[in-house]
């Protein structure tokens, strides 16, 4: 198959993923221990009251009637009301999930911009002290807990040398960018506001460098792993014979060849970055979707917890297509198979 067919499936194998992660978590939200009508009206109310809520969130009816018309409702944007905001979910999402999406994006740029080239020095240098270096920096940061690591960031470069602000998105900034995407770099560059960009990009850097350092050790960790396996190759000796510069081989040939294992893990940290926020986010007073989400889990709102979770599973989803792309410009045998059938 060509590579247009290859990009085509992978897009609709996307559809029955979603739809079974929607039947699973809505269900899971409907059997789970709890009351939400008498959470959402408080210990004080009336049986009746309790009763007539229950009947207008539709709780009384056959649980695959409530998930044949919450689908249809989320087809037409509606995710349903909120019992904490009393807002729909959706609207909540948008407010939240930008701040979420601009902590991870930024994390996962991180990670990917030092756990890249440190994985490449140290397959260049298998053994010796630069590859004991990079996995001793890839232990630590996959075994330093992230709050943890928060915490020490806040006290050493926030409070001791003030360089960094510690909780937060934006400090007291006249005028406020006006919201066009919700990306508060964005929103302050299509504004041409310095002030609120610099503010926003200072206190992004701390919690975005804690949430960076798991995926930072795995992507470093396969990119060692993948490119000792390339390098090793008769093709790179060839290379070097005829006078290629190592740096040229490592980056331009080898790292190629080598990097279609480390966007898998790319895209399964990215999707694992975006519901695992929370704990960063809650360090660093971080107004994003993850602790959304898990005031959604502590008050029994179903609507806000299936609305989390769809939303972060849709990205997940989007992410690894992206990822298919990429695997697939990267090596072509992906697509190619099954062509001469």
């Amino acid at each position: 198959m060509g590579y247009r067919d290859y990009l085509i499936k992978r897009g609709l194998s996307t559809i029955p993923m979603f739809l079974g992660l929607s039947v699973l978590i809505f269900t899971l939200a409907r059997v789970i221990p709890g009351r939400p009508a008498r959470l959402a009206l408080g210990p004080r109310a009336t049986d009746e009251a309790v009763q007539q809520l229950r009947r207008q969130m539709g709780l009384n009816d056959p649980i695959w009637q409530q998930y044949i018309e919450y689908m249809a409702g989320l087809l037409q944007g509606d995710f349903g009301q909120s019992l904490i905001s009393e807002r729909n979910v959706a609207t909540d999402l948008v407010e939240y999930f930008p701040a979420t999406f601009e902590l991870t994006t930024l994390a996962m740029l991180i990670a990917i911009f030092v756990g890249v080239p440190l994985g490449v020095v140290a397959g260049q240098h298998k053994d010796k002290w630069p590859d004991n270096a990079s996995r001793l920096f890839s232990f630590f940061n996959v075994s330093l807990p992230p709050f943890w690591a928060g915490i020490l960031l806040q006290l050493l470069v926030a409070f001791q040398l003030g360089w960094l602000p510690s909780t937060g998105r934006i400090g007291d900034v006249s005028p406020m960018p006006v919201e066009t995407t919700g990306l508060l770099l964005v929103d302050s560059l299509l504004a041409a506001n310095g002030a609120a960009f610099v503010s926003a990009a200072q206190h992004l850097i701390l919690p975005a460098i804690t949430l960076s350092l798991a995926p930072m050790a795995d992507i470093a960790r396969m990119t060692r792993s993948s490119f000792i396996e390339e390098y090793d190759k008769d093709y790179v000796e060839g290379l070097r014979t005829h006078g290629i510069p190592n740096r040229l081989i490592a980056y331009k040939y080898v790292l190629r060849k080598s990097f279609a294992s480390t966007l898998t893990i790319i895209g399964l940290d990215y999707g694992f970055l975006l519901g695992s926020a929370f704990v960063v986010e809650i360090v660093f007073s971080w107004p994003g979707m993850a602790s959304y989400g898990v005031e959604a889990i502590l008050q029994k709102d179903m609507n806000a917890m299936v609305g989390v979770t769809l939303v972060v599973g849709a990205s997940f989803l989007l992410v690894n297509f992206v990822v298919d792309v990429l695997y697939g410009f990267f090596d072509p045998r992906v697509w190619h198979e099954g062509e001469s059938e």
